[in-house]
């Protein structure tokens, strides 16, 4: 009897922990994965939602740097005080923040105004918010998300996105 084998032939009882370990893992770091996948880029686009990464600290800690937030379409009308709503710095360019509104007001024109603040910034940002400048509110985060879309171009992160599945459904088809 060599060692590790049972006297039936079989093997030995830590053996089978093993591959039930390695098994277990497998599947977690599947649904993990899948799950992510799903939050980050599944949801938004059926919903017609669109990710952000945060860049700065304004928003720590509800929002730290490295943070994916999922933005939702929302009317000026429909924001209240209290909301976190993503907005272009200036009409018409891509540049966005994500702040949280701490005021609301109407110009003298009665276009609706938003005041917003980053959660760690000591006073309100020094320009109001129009309608055509809010790009939506937050409606989700996922913590740490946020550093892979930095480090990939739109087209890797595409790419990545794709061979993430294609990995998904060829281990799924090697399990059948």
């Amino acid at each position: 009897m060599g060692p590790g084998r049972t006297r039936r032939g079989g093997h030995a009882p830590g053996g089978r922990r093993l591959r039930l370990l390695v098994r277990l893992l497998s599947w977690t770091v599947t649904v993990a994965v899948t799950a992510l996948v799903v939050a980050a880029v599944v949801v938004p686009r059926v919903a017609g939602a669109t990710p952000y990464t945060v860049l700065t600290g304004s928003m720590a800690p509800a929002y730290p740097p490295g943070t994916l937030v999922v933005v939702r379409p929302v009317a000026a009308d429909d924001v209240r005080i209290g909301d976190v709503v993503t907005y272009q710095l200036r009409s018409g360019e891509p540049t966005v923040a994500t702040h949280r509104v701490v005021g609301v007001g109407w110009s003298a024109s009665g276009e609706r105004l938003l005041t917003t603040r980053g959660d760690a910034n000591p006073v309100a940002d020094a320009e109001p918010v129009r309608g055509v400048q809010l790009r939506g509110e937050v409606w989700y985060a996922l913590p740490w998300v946020g550093h892979l879309n930095v480090l990939l171009t739109p087209g890797q992160h595409e790419r990545l996105v794709q061979l993430a599945a294609l990995l998904l459904l060829g281990y799924a088809a090697g399990l059948l």
